[in-house]
């Protein structure tokens, strides 16, 4: 006697996802702003840790971190002026790196809402399968 199916008769849900090229291309694009727009808020970040850390400023890594984090604080390096540098660091980058984090979710939800029709937005749905 052949054993049944372990499921056989019963209802089971499965997801399904719907692609089309338009799709696909607008997650692609979403996907590299949100990594970007990530990395550099990371970047400020471990530069505010190595900062306030006093790390050693002739170190390579800390050196790469410094300058690339000069090039990506938004113009926001003397916004404030504490007398205490590491505060001046830490408000100025955190700063700096939450507006970036907020620039990919802007730019992430508009890129979603103009290129997508309403229907296509919601990808992942649900069917029951006998």
């Amino acid at each position: 006697m052949a054993n049944p199916e372990p499921y056989e008769g019963q209802e089971r849900a499965e997801y399904v996802e719907r692609g089309t090229g338009r799709l696909r291309a607008v997650r692609v694009l979403n996907t590299i702003i949100s990594v970007v727009c990530g990395i550099f808020a990371a970047v400020l970040a471990i530069h505010i840790l190595l900062v306030i850390g006093d790390a050693n400023p002739d170190n390579s890594f800390a050196r790469f971190i410094t300058d690339w984090a000069g090039g990506i604080t938004l113009g926001l390096d003397n916004l404030f002026t504490p007398a205490d540098e590491n505060l001046q660091v830490l408000l100025n980058e955190g700063l700096a790196a939450l507006l970036w984090l907020a620039i990919g979710a802007v730019l992430t939800t508009l890129i979603s809402r103009i290129a997508l029709p309403s229907g296509e937005r919601q990808v992942w749905y649900r069917r029951t399968v006998r």
